[in-house]
């Protein structure tokens, strides 16, 4: 009997680890969230709906859950933070109903300004990133035939709209997803990429000069109205990966992973991801191995060519700093990777 029970206990353990995965924390609001920013291994930033945000400064231990005053009507889709105190919150949203807005604290979220608002017809925010404390970049849908492209030179004090002309022109329905937050991407001093949708095919719009000029390359994924890049994620100036699928159809098989090896001239459909399906976002753990979630969440050890199953949890957006990630999602759930599943 004791040999049953120490066997029984032993696959119990088994089955606890292999679903553990993610542990979910507790936060005190049901919330939307598709942006998450984890900054260090401790700090962690998370934007949602209702003007709602959280932040944690000890690893997941507690969150503060707050509100930007008189923002109870603004989604924050995309979040970035330097550090614990200074952040910022994009809100997505037609701007004519006033909620194409971005907003800076330098306080740790006890205070925030709005650092950007524009009332102009057909802007609606997808994502912002920063190369560094001072350069920064956001974007948002078409406005005749060119996408909407702000730079900041100043922290993000004020934010200007690149020239049209210097933009590619789109396809007839492209435009872009604000969905995780990482339809953006920067990487070094002067590198960028937006990944759209809604077109012929996925695209991805680059600059190598901080937005002084652009170029368009296409990556050969399904698009369509639902259909598109959702997210992008580089580890070197020259390497990349999009990831993306339909969000009605979320399970489509069709292959939903592409790459580039030469800073975004030119991408490969490569692989299709376990479990198939919509991949909205994807972060590096340890900076070595890819994650992705969207339609289930899984990994790859081999920057994007296989793919293994972690599990069918649905998150729209994801986050790492070394070893330590969190993930979001809808009704409040923010989940933690746990490290003793360690993805070796």
């Amino acid at each position: 009997m004791t040999h049953k029970f120490y066997i029984f206990l032993l696959c119990f353990l088994s089955m606890f680890k292999l679903y553990a995965q993610w542990i979910p924390q507790e936060v005190a609001t049901k919330a939307n969230f598709r942006a998450v920013h984890t900054v260090s291994p401790k700090v962690c930033w998370i934007g949602g709906s209702q003007g709602t945000f959280l932040k944690t400064t000890n690893s997941g231990k507690s969150w503060q859950v707050q509100k930007v005053a008189k923002a109870d009507s603004l989604d924050f889709r995309d979040v970035y933070a330097f550090d614990n105190k200074v952040a910022f919150l994009m809100s997505a949203g037609e701007a004519e109903k006033g909620k194409a807005k971005i907003y800076k604290t330098i306080d740790g979220g006890k205070t925030w300004k709005i650092v950007f608002a524009t009332q102009e017809k057909g802007v609606f925010l997808d994502g912002i990133d920063f190369w560094d404390k001072k350069n920064g970049i956001a974007f948002g849908d078409p406005i005749e035939n060119k996408f909407y492209i702000l730079i900041t030179k100043d922290g993000g004090e004020s934010w200007q709209r690149v020239n049209p002309d210097l933009l590619p022109p789109i396809q007839e329905g492209e435009a872009a997803f604000a969905a995780s937050g990482t339809s953006i991407v920067t990487y070094g001093k002067t590198s960028a990429w937006i990944g759209t949708g809604g077109g012929k095919v996925g695209r991805i719009f680059y600059t190598h000069d901080q937005g002084k000029s652009w170029q368009v390359s296409e990556t050969a994924l399904q698009a369509g109205k639902s259909a598109g890049i959702f997210g992008l994620r580089f580890w070197d100036k020259n390497t990349g990966i999009a990831v993306g699928g339909d969000y009605i159809n979320t399970k489509d098989a069709a292959p939903n992973v592409s790459i580039t090896y030469d800073g975004g001239k030119s991408w490969s459909v490569i692989t299709t991801t376990d479990p198939k399906g919509l991949k909205e976002a994807v972060s590096l753990y340890k900076e070595k191995i890819l994650l992705c979630v969207g339609n289930g969440t899984c990994y790859s050890k081999d920057f994007g060519k296989t793919w293994t199953k972690i599990d069918d949890s649905v998150f729209h957006a994801v986050s790492f700093s070394g070893n330590v990630g969190f993930a979001v999602s809808g009704k409040g759930v923010v989940s933690k990777f746990d490290k003793q599943f360690d993805l070796k």
